[in-house]
């Protein structure tokens, strides 16, 4: 499976939504955008109407990573606003995960799951076959710029073997520090779907669409040049297709 990369939308420049999205539809396999409700989390960030206003101008589906007490209050607004994942943390569904992933899927979307970093697998076992991407928090939820928890490697081993073992259709996705410091060893250890914010992607060049290509040069350990002739960068691109 070729890498997919989820632009946390958080971290757009929110003046120029509309253009940042024009260049990232190009790119992106998804768009991250995070709900934090002041509860769950300190932080209160983006909305379902956000929601509903970046699918009239996305092309890329919409992943929604609820950081909210009371997911279940989220989730048919959400999917009214063409939501494609919905996604609630672990720590927040337990008492009924199974009542709330099978309503995500009667609304016709796609159930995540995100584990907060110290919440093990074992937490969601019962559950997993109904899941269709799981996110590994590899930061502590809320704010953005945090260090790495090299903890979550083996965390993410242990969700593809458990992938592999039992035929579990989910993309196993990471949340946090995604960049050039950690590319390497979040690919090795299983990761498929990379969430990007500033560090990765959006402090990277001021003009997007160069900070795309700077990103994929870091993901893929080639030198980055802007020539299309280059024989790197061609081989860049052949990967990517």
């Amino acid at each position: 499976m070729k890498p997919m990369f989820s632009p946390s939308l958080m971290c757009m420049d929110l003046l120029k939504i509309k253009e940042q999205i024009q260049i990232l539809n190009s790119h992106a396999d998804f768009y991250h955008i995070d709900i934090m409700d002041g509860h769950f989390v300190k932080n209160i960030t983006l909305s379902p109407d956000f929601v509903e206003a970046i699918s009239r101008i996305s092309s890329v589906p919409l992943d929604c990573h609820l950081m909210v007490t009371n997911p279940d209050d989220y989730i048919a607004t959400l999917a009214k606003a063409k939501a494609a994942y919905i996604s609630p943390h672990v720590e927040t569904i337990n008492s009924e995960a199974f009542r709330i992933l099978h309503k995500i899927h009667d609304l016709g979307c796609k159930a995540g799951i995100v584990l907060n970093p110290a919440t093990p697998l074992s937490y969601v076992q019962h559950y997993l076959h109904l899941v269709d991407k799981i996110t590994i928090m590899s930061v502590d939820p809320g704010f953005a710029g945090q260090a790495f928890i090299r903890e979550m490697l083996d965390k993410i081993k242990e969700t593809r073997k458990l992938k592999a073992k039992h035929g579990y259709h989910y993309l196993i996705e990471v949340d946090g520090s995604c960049n050039a410091a950690t590319f390497s060893e979040l690919r090795d250890a299983g990761v498929e779907v990379f969430i990007i914010g500033n560090s990765g992607l959006f402090h990277l060049d001021e003009n997007l669409d160069t900070a795309w290509k700077k990103m994929l040069a870091q993901f893929y350990g080639i030198p980055y040049t802007d020539n299309p002739d280059n024989p790197s960068f061609q081989a860049e691109a052949a990967i990517r297709v």
